[in-house]
């Protein structure tokens, strides 16, 4: 996944003037002070990423750890497995029904990596994970639904609130199918206030904002494999590289 600087990211999402918080950058704990981290580029899951998100009557934008750790979680490993929460199912399922209910948000990203198997250069052979960058043609960020839990618990020997999100995900639209049979569930933005709210308790309303995004809002292109390395960062991960021929997808990030 990639995304701005959050200055920007805060007046495109209308976040209160002083609803930006710049995180520890370890553990989503929302501690303040420092520069503004700088947009990045090659954001890996259980990594950090930022968050629009309604506390009180402020709409704030901050970083949270990338994988949902719910409150009754006894330690963070479950948020390695909660990346993704799936649109069909997340008003049920236990470990996104609470934070859906109440605690829904918005994940920003100017784009995101989709991979498919390509046959490796090197040896035809073989197969590599070829990279794909998916982003708006108009170059506007992404809104992802998202939802977003508190832990609190034992960190290495210390007592630590952890804030943690999730991205739901729907089913492709024509041209993300092209890359996967999966996508992010992107809200348009007269959808922001109704999703972003926590006293709309409207779950019938909300479910029905977790379908495919327009075709028009997709774009992709294959990019370096630099990507496969979450280390590597740069603007120049996101620009197009020769297409390679398509075959199999795996999993979106």
């Amino acid at each position: 996944m990639s995304t701005t600087p959050p200055d920007e990211l805060a007046s495109y999402f209308q976040v209160d003037a002083n609803g930006v918080e710049q995180s520890d950058g370890a553990s989503g704990s929302g501690e303040t002070g420092g520069d503004q981290p700088e947009g990045r580029y090659n954001i890996a899951p259980s990594a950090e990423v930022f968050v629009v998100y309604e506390d009180g009557d402020l709409r704030r934008l901050d970083g949270f750890h990338w994988g949902l750790v719910p409150g009754w979680a006894k330690d963070l490993k479950i948020g390695n497995r909660m990346t993704n929460a799936r649109a069909e199912t997340v008003a049920e399922k236990p470990a996104f029904r609470r934070a859906f209910a109440k605690r829904r948000c918005i994940v920003p990203a100017d784009g995101f990596y989709e991979w498919t198997k390509e046959p490796d250069p090197a040896n035809p052979k073989k197969q590599r994970k070829q990279p794909h960058f998916i982003s708006r043609p108009d170059g506007e960020p992404y809104a992802f639904a998202g939802l977003w839990e508190r832990w609190r618990g034992d960190l290495d020997g210390t007592e630590t609130e952890v804030r943690s999100t999730t991205i739901i995900t729907t089913t492709a639209n024509e041209p993300m199918s092209e890359l996967h049979d999966r996508m992010p569930v992107m809200l348009a933005p007269e959808h922001w206030d109704a999703w972003l709210d926590p006293d709309n308790a409207d779950i019938d309303t909300l479910g029905q904002l977790l379908v495919p995004a327009p075709p028009q809002l997709i774009t992709h292109h294959p990019v370096s494999t630099e990507v496969n390395n979450a280390r590597n960062q740069g603007a120049h991960l996101i620009e197009a590289v020769d297409p390679p021929p398509a075959t199999e997808q795996l999993d979106l990030v």
